[in-house]
């Protein structure tokens, strides 16, 4: 494991949270950096430093659109910092013009 390169954990509320914290936990007792994404008021895995992004609250049906809000900005932030155009990603004309 690379101690540069972090490990984003989305984190929800639900019946693995558990088993996902544990395994954050794992990850920051051997030195890397975790950021996790999960609802407010979540505890946090313990004796580990976990960065958090805490989102509101809401429904099970509706938390996949809200949870992919801070990961869809996380890339566009690091693609801006690489200095990526992300205006134009590659590969965007095959996706779009095949009809």
């Amino acid at each position: 494991m690379d101690e540069a390169t972090p490990i984003i954990a989305l984190a929800p509320m639900d019946e693995v949270f558990e088993k996902t914290a544990s395994n954050l936990q794992e990850v920051a007792a051997r030195g890397g950096p975790v950021v996790m994404i999960t609802a407010r008021g979540a505890p946090s895995p313990h004796g580990a430093t976990v960065r958090r992004i805490e989102i509101p609250p809401c429904d099970p049906f509706i938390a996949p659109l809200i949870y992919a809000v801070p990961v869809q900005l996380l890339a566009y932030y690091t693609a801006v910092q690489k200095g990526t155009d992300v205006d134009q990603p590659r590969n965007l004309a095959k996706s779009v013009t095949v009809e």
